[in-house]
């Protein structure tokens, strides 16, 4: 495996993609090429790999072990949990979502899709586009991903053939195109024999673009967060009432977006109360400004009453604080999603009740209708759904900011995930929702 120095680390950027694709595309085999011809495995892991293909009497070593790790994905040769990977080359650092290709595993494929910045789609050539490709270019589109990868996988079984390769991303690029995916890059792949992932094939001298393992390394990555309006969730208040630091109270948390600057006019959500950051303290030490993901204590000039699950923003950029939530969700839960739900709701470091007062429709991903008030949505399904909270939220727009534009729904009986939430509208516009239902018990 090669060295990467810390120093040349902290000068690379880092790219958080997923993978996706239908059932033994081959997805789990690229991720396990591109690991190994990057040299980004260990001696031991490809050992046990090496162990692990000979005990299922084949001659050189299953490449797809590196990623699918339970036992139940090796006895069936499928994926069924998400495999996150974290690798490095000396361009750039990698953490990797290897997701199911399972209808039944959807929800899956959103939850490692909904942090990545790029999303790879596998195809085998000699099927082409199939519904399941369908369904991940539609949820990539739904994500807001910014970057989509077709990776068109098997080509040593179509005699690596221009004209099939070519036909498959004609296809997937108007589908994926109608959707309103923003970029879309086609690159014709084996990775059994390893062409185009991190070497050139010399099997297609046709195709003049870079390898799959290149454009990981080359793609921008995505700033828009450090761009859009700042958001700071309150994590905790910092108050050690100590000698040294007998008057210190600061606001802890994770950036979620944008940048924040000592002297900034400052609005606590949801109280509506303004002010200005006197301080800004990150890892200890004081500095001018914060941007995106950065962990930081704001100090601000007056004594304000904020406590866990308070947002902090620019005066200047405040959202409204609404009850009622418009939302396109993906439902993850074994139980169904009905009108009438009593649920609660986290959208950032806050947690309150709600209600699911209507759910306008149900997304077909096959080829994107709707249907009209299904009354529930089971698991892996996508549709619309109006909530109301029983306070106030400060919630931005998904398609504004993919952080604090998502919330997740909770089962308040045992605290099982129901429901990932994006708000505002998807690319398919949903029917009018109608008030109603029954709201004994939560009333808002």
């Amino acid at each position: 495996m090669s060295t990467i120095t810390s120093e040349e680390l902290a000068t690379t950027t880092l790219l958080r993609f997923a993978t996706a694709g239908s059932v033994d595309d081959g997805k789990s085999t690229l991720v396990g090429r591109l690991l190994h011809d990057s040299k980004s495995v260990l001696t031991d892991q490809l050992e046990a790999v090496e162990r692990a293909s000979a005990d299922r009497g084949q001659d050189t070593p299953d490449l797809a072990l590196l990623t699918d790790g339970l036992r139940a994905e090796r006895e069936q040769g499928i994926t069924i949990d998400v495999a996150y990977r974290y690798f490095a080359t000396p361009r750039r650092r990698f953490i990797l979502a290897d997701t199911p290709g399972h209808v039944q595993y959807t929800r899956n494929m959103v939850t490692g899709a909904s942090t990545a910045e790029l999303t790879v789609i596998l195809v085998d050539a000699r099927n082409g586009v199939v519904e399941q490709t369908r369904r991940h270019a539609a949820i990539a589109a739904l994500l807001r991903v910014p970057h989509v990868v077709l990776a068109v996988n098997k080509m040593d079984l179509v005699e690596y053939a221009e004209p099939v390769f070519a036909a498959i991303a004609e296809e997937f690029t108007a589908y994926a195109s109608e959707l309103g995916v923003p970029e879309i890059t086609a690159i014709p792949i084996s990775a059994l024999a390893g062409d185009n992932v991190v070497d050139p094939s010399a099997h297609m001298d046709w195709y003049g673009g870079p390898t799959f393992l290149e454009h990981l390394e080359s793609v921008p990555v995505s700033h828009d967060l450090a761009h859009c309006h700042a958001r700071l969730p309150v994590q905790y208040v910092i108050r050690p009432q100590s000698a040294e630091l007998p008057d210190y109270r600061g606001y802890a948390g994770q950036i979620a977006a944008g940048t924040f600057r000592v002297g900034e006019s400052v609005t606590v959500l949801p109280s509506g109360r303004a002010t200005r950051i006197s301080g800004i303290d990150l890892l200890g030490k004081p500095v001018r400004a914060a941007w995106t993901t950065q962990s930081v204590t704001l100090l601000l000039e007056d004594d304000i009453d904020i406590s866990r699950g308070d947002l902090i923003v620019p005066s200047k950029d405040a959202p409204a604080t609404t009850q009622d939530i418009e939302a396109t969700v993906c439902h993850v839960a074994d139980q169904p999603l009905t009108v009438g739900h009593r649920v609660l709701l986290k959208h950032g470091t806050r947690t309150v009740k709600a209600i699911v007062k209507d759910i306008p429709s149900r997304l077909t991903l096959a080829d994107l209708s709707l249907h009209p008030h299904p009354g529930q949505l089971v698991a892996n399904d996508i549709g619309r759904v109006k909530i109301r909270t029983s306070e106030p939220l400060p919630v931005d727009s998904y398609a504004d900011s993919r952080r604090t534009g998502s919330f997740i729904l909770i089962d308040p009986a045992d605290g099982t995930t129901l429901t990932a939430g994006m708000v505002g509208e998807s690319f398919a516009a949903p029917e009018p929702v109608n008030d109603g239902g029954d709201d004994d018990g939560w009333d808002f």
